[in-house]
């Protein structure tokens, strides 16, 4: 685990209260564990409860559960995990994810059919003729209560055989807790399919 933990990697800490997630630097790696340096106040944090950790490596997303030992203002001290995974080589955990959805653009409402999101972007079919420039909005279904709203902007579209189109873009979100808690969903989804 040494060699994936690095000095001066940014990571980011997601509590059992994902409303208090935090992002910081790894400022010191030990053969017990790990420092990082938050960027905000450690709230919603506990000694010895367990959080979700992801940063970047050279081979992808790393994904890991450990608990902070320490905590000390914006300073934690963290064991190290007893096993990880890494999500996948894209920045953000992509799954399949099916529903009849509306994108709403320039007062104009399109119905889409999804097939697959990350929290970097989204796949869809539509037998509408959708404006490549434009940037529209759409709300995410996660569960029976709750939702993500955000921006989409398509980057590519591809005409099928059968008439209907199939576009792909990114997501800008109104808001960090949005973005988060779309990753959050993503990853524990697919962690989900991968134990079926």
């Amino acid at each position: 685990m040494r060699e994936l933990i690095e000095k001066d990697r940014r990571i980011t800490v997601v509590p059992h209260d994902f409303h208090n997630a935090n992002k910081g630097t790894i400022t010191e790696v030990t053969p017990e564990g790990f420092t990082v340096l938050l960027d905000y106040d450690s709230v919603g944090m506990l000694k010895h409860n367990y959080c979700e950790f992801y940063t970047q490596t050279r081979y992808g997303t790393l994904f890991f559960t450990s608990y902070p030992k320490d905590i000390q203002d914006r300073v934690i001290r963290v064991a190290n995990p007893a096993k990880h995974k890494f999500l996948q080589r894209r920045q953000y955990t992509r799954i399949k994810y099916m529903h009849d959805l509306d994108l709403v653009g320039d007062n104009i409402t399109h119905k889409i059919a999804t097939l697959d999101i990350s929290a970097g972007g989204m796949k869809f079919k539509t037998k509408e003729n959708i404006n490549i420039e434009g940037v529209y909005t759409i709300l995410l279904p996660l569960s029976e209560i709750q939702s993500v709203e955000c921006h989409f902007s398509p980057i590519r579209i591809e005409k099928n055989n059968d008439g209907s189109y199939t576009l792909s873009g990114r997501f800008n979100f109104n808001s960090d807790i949005d973005k988060m808690t779309l990753i959050q969903y993503c990853t524990k989804r697919s962690i989900e399919i991968d134990n079926k």
